[in-house]
């Protein structure tokens, strides 16, 4: 059977811990391919700085050349409000799906749009991300385990990288130096994104 990692995101803008956290769920859960995801617009955070077309297009820079590494734009391509559930039930079946998430998504995450029927189509594997643990919420865990299909800890050194941090040094014409690709940094610039005052293009 196939193993398909699941990696979704606003990616505004795509870093290096994505790519980092890609990568070694590729490793540790020996996956055939992970799908980067980029959501269309998350329902439960505000409006995002880039347009769905330039996100997508930082995502493809950021994978080129990386195995196994693939950019899924279902989400974008459905538009609306994003849901995971709505991705997964779309998805063909056959390959065992593993969704990727940090701790602190964990720590929400029975707050998803039917977060049970969620749990019930993929296996969640959980990164540790600077600050937070990996301890599963009790309405969660009593679902997993009715399942047996406990969460994956994935073996993950915490980068204390952040999107809005990298939001905030482009805005204001600080460094990022080490926390974006060199491609996506070179499109950001290009295309004058995250700076005071911008706004999303389509």
């Amino acid at each position: 059977m196939r193993r398909v990692g699941l990696l979704g995101g606003s990616f505004d803008p795509v870093h290096l811990a994505h790519i980092a956290l890609a990568r070694a769920a590729c490793e540790h859960l020996r996956l055939d391919e992970l799908q980067l995801i980029p959501a269309a617009d998350p329902w439960q955070r505000p409006p995002l700085a880039a347009g769905a077309r330039q996100r997508l297009d930082m995502l493809r820079l950021a994978v080129d050349g990386q195995a196994r590494l693939r950019v899924n734009p279902v989400e974008i391509e459905r538009g609306g409000k994003t849901y995971t559930i709505d991705t997964l039930e779309g998805l063909p079946a056959g390959p065992e799906y593993y969704w990727i998430l940090g701790g602190d998504q964990l720590r929400n995450f029975c707050s998803w749009h039917r977060w049970a029927d969620i749990v019930a189509l993929v296996r969640l594997a959980v990164a540790q991300r600077p600050g937070s643990g990996s301890q599963v919420p009790r309405e969660l865990n009593e679902v997993l385990q009715a399942l047996s299909r406990p969460v994956v800890e994935l073996p993950f050194e915490p980068m204390a990288v952040s999107a809005s941090d990298i939001r905030r040094r482009l805005a204001a014409g600080v460094s990022t130096q080490g926390l974006l690709d060199a491609a996506v940094a070179r499109y950001i610039a290009e295309h004058g994104l995250y700076r005071t005052g911008s706004f999303q293009n389509p």
